[in-house]
């Protein structure tokens, strides 16, 4: 069921880049934003407030284990199948899906513009009806502590270091296989790996919430 939930995700990325896949019009998956990149507040330029940047990120994420969306989709397209009954696993992440491509803002908290916490803490109420804190650093405080890496499971909201203004400063959601989905700074809400080593040497733990505390 995790690689059924990782190949919707990664379907919907690239329905957003072809708008012709029938898949993107089954699943009702979120139409390609054209004018993000024009959006001043959800990508690094010269434009940027600088206040707004130093919020979550004390600099720039550099991925360098990017997710490789078409050998995902080659892989487990054929086990693609009508998605019925959904478990609170799978109802979090179609929920994950309809936020993919929102740009970033720090302080939004819709499909307009979207930051790190927000993007969780709607994910969570709008899919299951679980109200978390606003900030990363309450979150933090949020459910329960996973142990170690080897111990998380979809749903787990994982924690970064990112500045010094807030501990801990990003936060986003475990979606298995050492992919997470979050707000990034830099591309808007997307789907990232535990192995970039940015999140490699950031990541600070995971807290699982309560109502996959069982």
């Amino acid at each position: 069921m995790v690689r059924l939930i990782l190949l919707l995700i990664a379907v919907s990325i690239l329905a957003t880049a072809c708008s012709s896949s029938s898949i993107g019009k089954r699943y009702g998956f979120p139409k390609a934003k054209e004018d993000v990149s024009k959006l001043h507040y959800s990508r690094f330029t010269s434009e940027n407030d600088s206040s707004l940047y130093k919020s979550e990120f004390d600099e720039e994420p550099v991925e360098d284990h990017p997710v490789n969306v078409k050998k995902i989709i080659n892989k487990k397209e054929e086990k693609l199948s009508d998605v019925k009954d959904l478990s609170d696993k799978e109802k979090l992440m179609l929920e994950i899906v309809r936020y993919l491509n929102t740009p970033y803002l720090y302080g939004g908290n819709d499909n307009s513009g979207i930051d790190c916490s927000a993007f969780t803490q709607n994910v969570f109420m709008k899919s299951l009806g679980v109200k978390l804190p606003r900030r990363a650093s309450e979150q933090y405080r949020s459910g329960r502590k996973v142990s170690s890496k080897e111990k998380l499971e979809e749903g787990d909201l994982l924690f970064f270091d990112t500045t010094k203004n807030s501990y801990p400063g990003h936060v986003g959601i475990y979606i298995g296989e050492d992919l997470f989905a979050h707000a990034s700074f830099s591309k808007g809400v997307t789907i990232s790996s535990l192995q970039s080593s940015y999140f490699k040497k950031r990541y600070v733990g995971a807290r699982r919430v309560a109502v996959f505390n069982k």
